[in-house]
């Protein structure tokens, strides 16, 4: 019989791998249930941003800005690799929000933040300044830069459930959570592997319900739990088209429908564009970017930039589904991103703590807080409060400012890789880049050439170190490499993950017979 664990976590994205690394790196047992993929709903379609949020100051919420641009230079310390700082170019739009207005908001984020080593906000001259010139001209003639972050926001998970396993954690994806039962002393967590069926009842003294769409579905249909709080789905949708301009900055464009829409620099060669904003029904796991969405995104595009863009344009669009907290906005876009946690725990009986909403910048801080409700029922946590602020996340222990010295010593090392490639693996994997490559001296000695610079001993990597167990896991959670490979190649990667699950399954049944 397996043994009573302190929390089972009951989601694979952001917040519920930030809460397994926090409580595994408390002593705390942990197991995390994940019925996909880790990151593969609402983590991995996000903007791909470590931000404050420039336009909730708009809605008031200060505390929410102050906590997200503190984490910003924390999360960018502790995972240097992943999260790189971007500059941000405003335009100034005669007709909508004043200069004056713009200038006050931005003296704002960069003061309430305790902003240390990002470059504050400076005016530009559209007219003279390189950041001008892609932007349709008579129109814009000042603009304001500042700074902000970029991530891989599925590594992010990824790499906090690594450091979440390598400090005891059982990670558990492809887990389906078909039943969660209260005891009189803890939970029964009843699963069923989604790949072979098998079923397992797992113990645990308290839970956590992390499940982003479905966290109410989650409560009420597998838990019987009555919640007081409710989630508005509101979908998102991006586009990548292929780089719009020559420079290294982000544009965040207003649009007289008071929403604004990112233009970001993407994989080298390509701009990501987004978001929308609208309330959602259905399914969340079958949501797609619609026809409408993919027009109003290259239409506000159009409207500011020289260079038109089209949906034939588009190599790859993306949506998912944003559980917010049901504040009662009147619309999709004013709705709360901040994060409401609730906890049921009936007298003497075993608690469970629900996620609503939040963020990606502010998962970390998420994490603290349930940990932090849970001490009552896990005297425990009080251990180790505050750890994950300075503890690298795997891959990341370097200083921010040596990433091009961690890529030139994998080069010399690896001569006979393409500058590119070393580039790419150290984005990635950071100073974990070296297990991959270990002591090859040729190509031959990475194995099968997949494509995209993608070879079969990052595959070998990816399945062993980090869950991917299909071609998707690797080509647009993992990497991004699908923007570059045929159909054939995605296949072909696909074909060889499978075969490495069914050769492993094969090899822990005669293990089991035996």
């Amino acid at each position: 019989m397996e043994p009573v664990f302190d929390i089972a976590i009951i989601g694979g994205g952001i917040n519920g791998c930030g809460i397994a690394r926090d409580a595994a790196g408390r002593g705390l047992s942990v197991v995390l249930f994940e019925m996909g993929d880790l990151a593969s709903s609402t983590s991995s379609w996000s903007t791909k941003l470590i931000h404050g949020g420039l336009r909730y100051l708009e809605n008031y919420e200060f505390r929410l800005v102050r906590e997200a641009l503190i984490e910003r230079e924390v999360l960018w310390g502790i995972a240097p690799h992943i999260i790189r700082p971007l500059r941000f170019v405003l335009p100034h739009r005669k007709g909508l929000r004043p200069a004056w207005l713009l200038r006050l908001g931005l003296f704002l984020y960069d003061n309430i933040g305790g902003r240390k080593r990002l470059p504050g906000t400076k005016t530009l001259d559209l007219s003279a300044d390189p950041a001008g010139r892609p932007l349709r001209q008579g129109i814009f003639r000042k603009g304001f830069e500042y700074s902000d972050c970029r991530v891989d926001d599925a590594r992010l998970v990824v790499l906090n459930a690594r450091d979440a396993a390598d400090r005891g954690a059982d990670i558990r994806v492809q887990t389906l959570v078909d039943q969660v039962q209260r005891n009189s002393q803890d939970w029964s967590v009843q699963t069923r592997d989604a790949r072979t069926g098998q079923r397992m009842t797992v113990r645990a003294r308290t839970v956590v319900n992390a499940a982003g769409p479905w966290v109410e579905e989650v409560l009420t249909q597998r838990m019987s739990v009555v919640t007081k709080a409710h989630t508005r789905l509101v979908q998102g949708s991006h586009i990548v088209v292929r780089k719009l301009y020559d420079h290294d900055r982000a544009y965040i464009l207003q649009n007289p429908d008071g929403r604004i829409v990112f233009a970001i620099p993407y994989e080298q060669d390509f701009t990501l564009i987004g978001t929308t904003d609208r309330d959602y029904k259905g399914d969340p796991s079958k949501v797609t970017a619609t026809a409408d969405e993919v027009a109003y995104l290259c239409q506000v595009v159009s409207e500011n930039f020289t260079k038109p863009v089209t949906p034939g344009d588009v190599v790859w669009s993306y949506s998912g589904v944003r559980p917010l907290y049901d504040d009662g906005s009147s619309d999709a876009k004013s709705a709360t991103r901040d994060y409401v946690l609730e906890v049921d725990a009936k007298a003497g009986a075993p608690a469970v703590v629900s996620v609503f909403g939040g963020k990606i910048t502010t998962y970390r801080r998420l994490s603290e807080e349930v940990l932090e409700r849970l001490q009552p029922y896990l005297p425990r946590v009080a251990n180790k409060a505050g750890w994950t602020a300075t503890a690298p996340l795997p891959g990341g222990d370097f200083a921010i400012d040596s990433v091009s010295t961690l890529q030139a010593e994998l080069q010399r090392a690896h001569p006979f890789l393409a500058p590119e490639h070393v580039a790419r693996l150290v984005r990635s994997y950071g100073t974990r880049a070296g297990v991959i490559l270990g002591k090859s001296a040729a190509a031959k000695d990475l194995g099968m050439d997949f494509g995209a610079s993608l070879t079969e001993a990052e595959l070998i990597y990816l399945a062993d170190h980090e869950w991917a167990c299909t071609g998707q896991d690797v080509v647009w959670r993992r990497s991004k490499l699908g923007l570059r490979m045929t159909t054939a190649q995605i296949s072909a990667v696909d074909a060889w993950m499978q075969s490495r699950f069914q050769s492993t399954a094969a090899v822990r049944q005669a293990g089991t017979a035996s």
